[in-house]
C-alpha cells in the first residue's frame, strides 16, 4: 500500500503540473488540496506508532475515525431500546420524559420478553388502593438515639458525585434541583465547593480516603476542618466512603495539571500538585477503629453520620457488626454500592470483575445487620442503576430504606451516555472542565428537570405501591418482587434471599451454615482473615 500511495503521490504532482501548463488558478488550488494530502500521507509513511497508518496511508486514518464513531453510530442505529449499555434507551427515555414534564406511557404494550430469563416485576393487588389517598411524598428519618439532629430523607437522592469530576455547572444544577425537589446530594468525596452551597440544597457530605475538605497539610483527617464542614447549615449528613462500586479497592490520582487554585482550596491540598487518594483510609486500619471514628464525627457534629461501601469480602463486612455489637456504637445509616459500576471513571478489570453485585451486596447487608439485632439502630441508602420507580421498589424490598441515583441525575441534567466522562470532553457540558463545554449547560434550567425527575418518580413510586395494595413504605419486602429464573420457572424474592432470623448471628449455636465459615473469619479487632483451607 506504501508503494501504491508513492505512484499516487506522483501522478498527482504531474497531474498538478500538467493543469497549471493550461489553467493556472486551478493549479493554486490544486496545490490548497492535495499538498497537505500528500504531506500527511507522507507523514503516515514514516511514523512509527500505527502500523495499519504506515502500511495504509491517509487509508488508514478511517479506521480510527469509524473507532471514534461508532458508540454514536451504535446507540442511534444498531441497539435495540432495550439492550444498550450501561442504560438502555427505555430506561434513558423515562428519565428524559420526566425531567421534562412530557408524555411519559408507552404503547402497544412492554417491548421486554417476559418469559427471559432474569425478568423481574412486582405482582398488583386485587385490593388496590388509591394513591391519591396515600402519602405523595414518603420520608424517612435518618439518625439514631445516639444523633441530636436526625434528617428526613427522601426516597430518592443524588448520588456521590465530585466537583472536578463534574463540571461546576452541573454541581449547581444537581443542588438547585435537589433545592426545589427537598431531597438530599451527595457532594462525592472531592469537597464542598461554592457551587454545592450558593443554591443552597440538603448536602451529605462524603469524605473518601483522600479526606479533602477535612484534610490536614500531611495528607491525614483533621478533626479541625472537618468540624468547620460538619458546621455547614446545609451539610444535612455526613458519609465516611470505604469503597464505590466503580472501583472498589482502587484509589486515585488527581493530576498537577487539573490541581487548579480552586481545586486545591476545595480538597485542602496545595495547587499545582498531584493528590493520592489511596484504596486505604489511614486514620483506621481495624473494625474498631472505623467504628471509634464515626462516634466520634457523630460526637462533633450532632448529624446522622454512616460509611459507604461496595461489599467484598463477607467476612470483613461482619467484622464491622462485631465491633459495633462490642462497643455499642452505631452508624446512622450505611449506603450500599454494587459492583457493576457508577459514574467514577476506573479500570476495565475493576469496573467489570471487583465488588459484589448490587442486589447480591444490599441482601447480605440486609441480613447481617438483622442476624446481629442491630438494624433497628441503622438506615440501609442503595445506590446501584436506580433509574425508574420500580428499580426504587426492589431495592426497598431487598431491605434498603432510601436511595441514591447518579446517573439517572445525570442524564436529568442533559446526559447523552456519550461515554466520554473520562476523556473530559463530555458533549453536554456535565462531565468535564472545559469551560466551552459547561457553558452550554444552564443552572436555572436544568436544576427545574432533576426536580422534576425526582418527582415524578416518587409520584409513579406511590402509585406502585398502591397498585401493589401497600399503603405504607415499611410494608414493601421480598415477598412482592418476582423473578424469572428459567423458562418454566418462578421465585419470589424471599425465596432468592431468603430472610435472616433476627438476632441469629449473635450465638453459634444459631448461626445459619452456610454463614457460619464467615462468622469464623470475622473479627472485631482486624479486618485480617486466617484462613483455615
Amino acid at each position: 500500500m506504501r508503494n501504491e500511495f508513492t505512484v499516487f503521490a506522483i501522478i498527482s504532482l504531474l497531474a498538478t503540473a500538467a493543469i497549471s501548463y493550461f489553467v493556472w488558478p486551478s493549479f493554486v488550488w490544486a496545490l490548497l488540496i492535495l499538498v497537505p494530502i500528500l504531506l500527511l500521507g507522507f507523514y503516515d509513511m514514516f511514523q512509527k506508532s500505527h502500523a495499519i497508518m504506515r502500511n495504509f496511508p491517509i487509508l488508514g486514518r478511517g479506521r480510527y475515525l469509524m473507532e471514534k464513531l461508532r458508540p454514536g453510530v451504535q446507540q442511534y442505529f444498531i441497539e435495540k431500546d432495550t439492550e444498550g449499555a450501561p442504560i438502555n434507551r427505555i430506561d434513558r427515555n423515562v428519565v428524559y420524559r420526566r425531567a421534562k414534564l412530557v408524555n411519559d406511557t408507552t404503547p402497544f404494550g412492554t417491548q421486554m420478553d417476559v418469559y427471559d430469563e432474569g425478568y423481574e416485576w412486582v405482582n398488583h393487588s386485587i385490593a388496590a388502593l388509591d394513591a391519591h389517598d396515600m402519602v405523595q411524598d414518603p420520608r424517612v428519618t435518618v439518625g439514631n438515639d445516639a444523633c441530636t439532629n436526625p434528617y428526613s430523607c427522601a426516597m430518592l437522592n443524588v448520588s456521590a458525585m465530585s466537583y472536578g469530576s463534574l463540571s461546576k455547572t452541573a454541581i449547581q444544577a444537581l443542588n438547585g434541583g435537589a433545592k426545589l425537589g427537598n431531597f438530599a446530594h451527595n457532594t462525592g468525596e472531592g469537597g464542598i465547593s461554592s457551587y454545592h452551597l450558593e443554591p443552597g440544597g440538603d448536602l451529605i457530605y462524603q469524605i473518601g480516603t483522600g479526606y479533602f475538605g477535612s484534610r490536614a497539610q500531611d495528607g491525614n483527617f483533621s478533626w479541625e476542618e472537618f468540624t468547620k464542614r460538619a458546621a455547614e447549615p446545609t451539610v444535612k449528613m455526613i458519609e465516611l466512603k470505604l469503597s464505590q462500586g466503580a472501583k472498589p479497592g482502587h484509589g486515585g490520582i488527581l493530576p498537577a495539571k487539573k490541581n487548579t487554585k480552586e481545586i486545591a482550596k476545595i480538597r485542602g491540598v496545595e495547587p499545582g500538585t498531584a493528590v493520592l487518594s489511596p484504596p486505604f483510609h489511614k486514620e483506621f486500619n481495624t473494625p474498631r477503629g472505623l467504628m471509634e471514628m464515626i462516634g466520634r464525627m457523630k460526637e462533633i457534629s450532632g448529624k446522622p453520620c454512616g460509611f459507604k461501601l461496595c461489599v467484598g469480602r463477607k467476612s470483613e463486612f461482619l467484622s464491622i457488626c462485631k465491633a459495633m455489637v462490642d462497643m455499642n456504637v452505631y452508624p446512622d445509616f450505611i449506603a450500599v454500592d454494587g459492583g457493576e459500576g457508577g459514574t467514577g471513571a476506573a479500570p476495565v478489570e475493576f469496573s467489570d470483575s471487583v465488588g459484589m453485585p448490587f442486589r447480591e451486596g444490599l441482601a447480605f447487608v440486609y441480613d447481617a445487620l438483622v442476624g446481629f439485632g442491630i438494624k433497628k439502630h441503622i438506615k440501609l441508602i442503595a445506590s446501584g442503576k436506580i433509574m425508574t420507580s420500580f428499580h426504587l421498589f426492589r431495592a426497598i424490598a431487598l431491605g434498603a430504606d432510601v436511595t441514591y441515583s447518579a446517573r439517572a441525575m445525570m442524564l436529568a441534567l442533559g446526559c447523552i451516555q456519550a461515554l466520554e466522562c473520562n476523556t473530559n470532553h463530555c458533549p453536554t457540558g456535565v462531565a468535564t472542565q472545559i469551560s466551552e463545554l459547561y457553558a452550554g449547560l444552564v443552572p436555572s434550567d436544568k436544576q427545574v428537570r432533576v426536580a422534576n425527575y425526582q418527582n415524578e418518580t416518587i409520584k409513579n413510586f406511590v402509585e406502585l405501591m398502591a397498585a401493589a395494595g401497600i399503603d405504607d413504605v415499611n410494608k414493601i419486602n421480598r415477598t412482592h418482587i418476582y423473578r424469572r429464573v428459567t423458562m418454566n420457572t418462578i421465585k419470589r424474592y424471599d425465596e432468592i434471599f431468603p430472610y435472616m432470623t433476627p438476632g441469629c448471628l449473635l450465638k453459634e449455636d444459631t448461626c445459619p451454615e452456610d454463614w457460619r465459615r464467615y462468622m469464623m473469619e470475622a473479627s472485631a479487632e482486624s479486618f485480617s482473615i486466617d484462613l483455615q483451607l
